[in-house]
């Protein structure tokens, strides 16, 4: 497993699909959620995350498609990029979906509170609309964001 820290973690080959995934959901929301992430990612399908939610599958992480330690290092990355976008953390309860009892739904099998906070996390932007779509076009510069990529060396012609 590779550990992710502060000074690790733009060298992770997850971070850009994860910069990706957090500028598509800044692009139609102000909150990000892990696992609207996950699904963004592919790690998630939606149909599953649907079954957690609905109370037919005992914890998310049965579902993630990846190892754990993906889950993990891709938690962490996400936890590191949103502070970088001094985004505002709080903390969600996931209850049960449907009818009947609402009980509270578990992200992992051990139920470590850490993991589980790290899953149940929300992240709100809660700065300026120019900042955000500067966030955005820096995490999607493809989908019309005139950013300067930079250019090394002398310029032919």
């Amino acid at each position: 497993m590779k550990h992710i820290t502060v000074n690790t973690y733009r060298k992770d080959k997850y971070y850009p699909r994860v910069v990706k995934a957090v500028g598509k959901m800044l692009a139609h929301a102000d909150v990000v959620a892990p696992s609207d992430i996950l699904i963004e990612m592919g790690n998630l399908s939606k149909k599953n995350y649907e079954a957690w939610r609905k109370g037919q599958v005992p914890y998310l992480e049965r579902v993630f498609e990846g190892s754990l330690s993906k889950a993990n290092r891709i938690l962490r990355i996400i936890g590191f990029h949103v502070h970088d976008l001094n985004m505002v953390s709080r903390q969600a309860v996931y209850h049960q979906w449907g009818k009947g009892k609402k009980r509270m739904l578990r992200f992992s099998k051990s139920g470590d509170p850490n993991i589980e906070k790290a899953y149940s996390r929300h992240y709100y932007w809660n700065q300026s609309q120019q900042k955000k779509q500067i966030a955005i076009n820096n995490a999607l510069p493809e989908q019309g964001g005139a950013v300067d990529q930079g250019h090394s060396g002398p310029i032919k012609k």
